[in-house]
C-alpha cells in the first residue's frame, strides 16, 4: 500500500469550534485504525503568546506581523510534510489549524501578494498545497449565545467576529474544495458535518453517529478479538469541581496505539435545556494539573473500549473494572431497525438515554 497524505485546513472566524473539531479528529482517526494525524498549531497565536510579538501599539503593524506569521507557517508546513512522509503509517492526515490564506483576511489583497512574493510564493501555488479547506462559521453568526464559551480571554466583539469570519471566507474562496460548516442546527451537528466532510475528502463512507445503548452480559473479549477483529483502547475520565451547576468540566486520558492522548471538556446547559459541549486536546502536564481539581465526590471512570464491525454496523463494548458480570454495548446505525448481533452477546436491556448508565452516574455509583 502506497502512503496517502491528505492535507486539510481548518479555518473560520473567532469561536468557530476548530479546537473541538481537532479533538474529534484525534479520536476519530486513531493509530489502531492505521492513521497518523499531524497537527499544525495556529501560528499567529504561537507568535503572540510564545514570543510576545504581534500587531500591538509600539511593536509592529499588522502588515509587518504577517511577514513573521507567513514565514513561520511555511516553515511548519514543510516540516509537517516531511514528518508525514517519514512516519510508518500509510494513512496520514495533516491538519492545519489555520493556514497561510487566513492572513489574507487581515491585510489587503495587494499586500498579501507582496508578502508571498517576498518568500517566492504565489497564491495559486499555495492553494494547490491543500487538499481541502473546512471553514467553520463563527458562533457570532447564528449561535451568539455561545460566543464566549471556552475562551474567557476572547477580545473580539460579536460584530468584529462576524467581519473576520466574512473576510476569512473571502480569503479562501478560490480553493476548489472549500466546505462551509454553519451553525444551522446545533454544535454537535456542526462537528458531525465537519467530520463527514473530512470522510468525503478521503473518499470514505461516513460512519453512522446514531446509536443505541444496551446493558449486556460480560462477553469473552478474547473471542471478539479473534472472530471479529475487535480493537481495544483504554480510557479514564475524571470529573472536575465547578461552582456553576450548569457547567460540567472533565478531563480524559485515552490510549491511542503506543501514545496517550489527553482532552479537556466543558459541557454547558443553556436556559432552554440544550447542551453545548466544547473540547480541546491538552498536554500531559496540563492533564496532571487539571487532576488537582478533581471532584472528590466522584470516582474516575476507567474503561476499556472494544471496537469492531458486525453485519455492516459499527459496534463498541465498554468494559469497566468495577463490573465483572456486565458491560455496555453501543450499536451504531438506524435506531429504528433492530440490529443483528454476534451470537456471543447477550443483551440484558436497552438503556439508551437512561441516566443510570451515563458516565457521571457511573462515576458516583461504580456499578452496572
Amino acid at each position: 500500500m502506497s502512503k496517502k497524505i491528505t492535507r486539510i485546513v481548518l479555518t473560520g472566524g473567532p469561536a468557530a469550534g476548530k479546537t473541538t473539531l481537532i479533538s474529534r479528529i484525534l479520536k476519530e482517526f486513531t493509530q489502531e485504525d492505521g492513521w497518523k494525524v499531524v497537527i499544525i498549531p495556529e501560528t499567529a497565536t504561537e507568535l503572540i503568546s510564545g514570543f510576545g510579538i504581534g500587531p500591538f501599539p509600539g511593536c509592529m503593524s499588522m502588515l509587518e506581523f504577517q511577514y513573521f506569521v507567513i514565514e513561520d507557517q511555511l516553515h511548519k508546513e514543510r516540516l509537517a510534510l516531511k514528518a508525514a512522509e517519514t512516519v510508518p503509517e500509510e494513512k496520514v492526515l495533516i491538519i492545519y489549524d489555520r493556514a497561510v490564506f487566513d492572513d489574507k483576511a487581515y491585510i489587503s489583497d495587494e499586500e498579501f501578494r507582496t508578502v508571498l512574493a517576498h518568500f517566492g510564493k504565489t497564491e495559486e501555488e499555495l492553494l494547490a498545497g491543500y487538499d481541502a479547506v473546512l471553514h467553520l462559521v463563527s458562533c457570532a453568526k447564528g449561535a451568539e449565545f455561545a460566543y464566549d464559551y471556552g475562551n474567557a480571554a476572547r477580545y473580539e466583539t460579536v460584530e468584529q467576529a462576524r467581519t473576520i469570519d466574512d473576510r476569512t471566507i473571502r480569503a479562501w474562496s478560490a480553493h476548489p474544495s472549500l466546505h462551509i460548516i454553519d451553525n444551522s442546527v446545533d454544535f454537535e451537528d456542526k462537528i458531525n458535518r465537519a467530520i463527514a466532510a473530512i470522510y468525503g475528502v478521503l473518499g470514505q463512507e461516513v460512519p453512522d453517529v446514531e446509536k443505541r445503548k444496551y446493558l449486556i452480559a460480560m462477553p469473552d473479549v478474547g473471542t471478539l478479538a479473534e472472530k471479529y477483529g475487535a480493537l481495544s483502547s483504554e480510557m479514564m475520565q475524571t470529573y472536575l469541581i465547578t461552582a456553576n451547576p450548569l457547567l460540567e468540566r472533565r478531563v480524559r486520558q485515552q490510549r491511542s496505539g503506543t501514545e496517550y492522548l489527553y482532552f479537556f471538556t466543558e459541557k454547558r446547559v443553556g436556559e432552554d435545556g440544550k447542551r453545548w459541549v466544547t473540547e480541546r486536546p491538552i498536554s500531559e502536564k496540563e492533564y496532571i494539573r487539571y487532576l488537582m481539581e478533581s471532584d472528590l465526590t466522584l470516582r474516575a471512570v476507567r474503561k476499556t473500549k472494544y471496537r469492531f464491525h458486525y453485519a455492516g454496523r459499527a459496534m463498541e463494548i465498554d468494559v469497566y473494572p468495577f463490573s465483572k458480570e456486565r458491560a455496555i454495548l453501543f450499536v451504531y446505525g438506524d435506531g429504528e431497525k433492530t440490529a443483528a448481533l454476534p451470537e456471543e452477546l447477550e443483551v440484558l436491556k436497552d438503556v439508551t438515554g437512561d441516566a443510570e448508565y451515563k458516565n457521571r452516574r457511573l462515576a458516583a455509583a461504580q456499578q452496572l
